[in-house]
């Protein structure tokens, strides 16, 4: 156990109370948001599912009893005044035609992930879905036969339209949803709109008016054009949507050929761009992506933006209190004390696992003194201890020594600009690729998906700049994690902004029919278990359990289950899907799976409606690894046409059966 003088009677007597409290209600202020409190006393249900088998072809599976629905697909238009996508075209190069990228700023756009539901009344809600990356090897003919010789730029010389096109793919889209026997989309709704990399987006918090964010005559701009790389999500009590900006290092090129001042490049240090080429080569047709011409541009990029999708008219902010790094998310829950809390993960290997606390406290007779409410408050990152303890260490301008002017940090404007460093220097834990965050309504714990963690254990290379032991330890306890794991985490007092916690591994992923599947996680003196290890939250049915790695998002229904989609290679060679579990009971930690995916498909989304009838999933980059020309999926049309990353509703057929019971 992770809890090496504790029995297990002790840890089971941990839990009863932990859920004993909650019971009484001196929990529930630390629920998730994406329900009602009273879900904190459902009892554990069955999964209620017969669990589906792992499946490499081109289509998305369920099980008997339940359908898939397709609601809305990339290129679909959100205005009537709007042409559709030819995806039978898409091989012959109309991406390349004059005005594709005006209709695609007004469509639906492209690789979905991340999603918000916001209801309207019983059949109707608004759905925020972020649009990470495009794949330019899909879209564009010639692409990916450049390779052999990268003269990728050339390709977007010659047709400076795809850039304008790959810019205008990105973002969110915000589209209304009504239900009528299925979920559809509802065409010219005021609500519909789309947010791009071109969208003017307001900075604010402490970063806003930093010098190195650029500017005439040094002055900071009030605004950032545009938002990238938006991963994961969250919603607020509030009513707004949270996105997070993630890898934005990929958009911008020629770093290395940038004449920097030294405040420039300590803060590139730790979240650098592209040396030369970026990955899409914008830079190519629009300079505003060339480091060496715009050397503070990419710092307007990593943090977290926030939307209200009920006010097309009122500003997009970028909240900088939460810091500039690669979020994977940002998951928001009530503190005891009403203030708002938001965790978030820094996806790279050996990153940091982070949360908000606002310095004031929800409002909810009030609405309008929750609008800036992300820009006050206190910015931690969290050490995880061997002995199963945890501490939240606040990243705060002169409250910690390392984060004083005698070590080049001025302001607060600094420490969230330079991010990653501070929490370098106050010793935080570094992670597997720590992402996505869910909280259980029924306990009041914390799950983080740890997606892998490959160059665990290697001596050679410094990652990220700094002297780093990468060696496993008790929160990353195996070397070269190819599979991934998830942890759990009770905050001290269940209250969501306690400094202090107790943790232990939920999930050790892989194929526990083909390693060792243990019954208790692995200790800090077990360390490092070998790659095959799996240990499955207790359980030991190896030959029941469904295989699964390289966790992403995750979603905790009412009854205390936990949903996971996965990004990356599956143990068995199938299709990524969506994977549930109960976290407490006899049943914990039973995995069972929900959905399998189509080729070359990563599943992410994951969120499940207040009333648990539909689980709503994003299929990002299906035939990822083929081409325009040569696509390895033709999901969801079938036929000629192009994959297309879409949004999709898996419901019961039973009208009066719900998810997870």
């Amino acid at each position: 156990m992770r809890f090496p003088s504790e029995t297990i009677r002790d840890v089971l007597n941990r839990r009863l109370s932990r859920r004993r409290v909650l019971a009484s209600g001196g929990g529930l202020a630390a629920l998730s948001l994406a329900g009602d409190a009273a879900w904190a006393q459902a009892p554990l249900s069955p999964l209620g599912f017969e669990p589906i088998v792992g499946s490499a072809d081109d289509r998305v599976d369920v099980p008997s009893g339940y359908r898939a629905d397709v609601v809305v697909r990339w290129g679909d238009p959100l205005f009537s005044d709007t042409p559709a996508l030819q995806p039978e075209r898409v091989s012959d190069g109309v991406l390349f035609e004059a005005g594709a990228a005006d209709a695609q700023a007004r469509q639906f756009g492209y690789n979905c992930d991340g999603i918000g539901l916001f209801p309207l009344d019983d059949d109707r809600m608004l759905m925020c879905v972020n649009h990470e990356f495009p794949n330019p090897s899909l879209l564009f003919p010639g692409w990916s036969e450049a390779r052999e010789t990268r003269s990728w730029g050339e390709v977007i010389r010659r047709n400076p339209e795809s850039a304008a096109y790959m810019q205008a793919s990105v973002g969110i889209s915000v589209v209304e949803l009504v239900h009528d026997g299925a979920w559809r989309y509802v065409i010219d709704s005021p609500y519909n709109r789309r947010i791009t990399a071109n969208t003017p987006i307001e900075m604010a918090g402490p970063a806003r008016g930093h010098p190195l964010l650029g500017g005439a005559e040094g002055e900071a701009p009030v605004t950032a054009l545009g938002t990238l790389c938006n991963c994961a999500a969250g919603a607020t009590p509030w009513g707004t949507y949270l996105t997070a900006e993630e890898n934005v290092d990929i958009f911008f090129g020629n770093f290395g050929a940038a004449n920097l001042t030294p405040e420039l490049e300590r803060a590139y240090a730790r979240l650098p761009p592209r040396p030369r080429d970026s990955r899409f080569r914008w830079e190519y047709a629009d300079p505003r992506f060339d480091v060496a011409s715009n050397p503070g541009e990419s710092l307007k990029f990593g943090w977290i933006v926030e939307i209200d999708p009920h006010a097309p008219d009122r500003p997009v902010r970028k909240r900088t209190a939460l810091g500039r790094l690669k979020h994977e998310g940002a998951t928001t829950v009530l503190a005891r004390d009403g203030r708002a809390v938001v965790y978030t993960g820094d996806d790279q290997e050996f990153e940091y696992l982070y949360k908000f606390v606002t310095a004031a406290r929800f409002d909810p007779e009030r609405p309008e003194r929750n609008r800036d409410l992300l820009d006050s408050g206190t910015l931690y990152v969290a050490r995880f201890l061997d002995d199963g303890g945890g501490e939240w260490l606040p990243l705060v301008f002169n409250q910690h020594a390392a984060l004083t002017p005698e070590t080049g940090f001025e302001s607060q404007a600094d420490v969230v600009l330079r991010c990653r460093e501070a929490a370098d220097l106050v010793g935080a834990t570094p992670l597997d690729r720590p992402e996505d965050v869910a909280v259980s309504p029924v306990t009041g714990a914390v799950y983080l998906a740890c997606t892998q963690g490959v160059n665990r254990g290697r001596t050679d290379g410094v990652p990220g700049g700094r002297e780093l032991d990468r060696g496993a330890d008790a929160a990353n306890p195996r070397a070269a994690n190819r599979w991934g794991h998830i942890l759990e985490l009770d905050e001290s007092g269940a209250d969501a902004a306690a400094e202090t916690f107790r943790w232990e591994v939920f999930m050790l992923c892989g194929d526990p029919a083909a390693g060792s599947l243990r019954t208790t996680p692995v200790t800090a003196d077990q360390a490092p278990a070998d790659t095959d290890v799996t240990y499955f939250g207790g359980s030991a049915d190896s030959e029941a359990l469904s295989a699964f790695a390289n966790p992403d998002n995750l979603e905790v229904d009412r009854n205390g289950n936990l949903w996971i989609v996965t990004d990356g290679v599956q143990p068995r060679e199938t299709n990524n899907g969506c994977f549930v579990c109960p976290t407490e009971g006899e049943h914990r930690g039973d995995v069972r799976q929900f959905m399998s995916g189509p080729v070359g498909a990563e599943i992410c989304g994951c969120e499940i409606t207040a009333d648990g009838r539909t689980l709503f999933l994003t299929v990002q980059h299906p035939g990822e690894g083929g081409s325009a020309v040569d696509p390895t999926s033709r999901w969801p049309d079938g036929g000629n046409a192009a994959p297309r990353p879409s949004l999709v509703a898996i419901e019961p057929t039973d009208p009066d059966r719900k998810l997870g019971e």
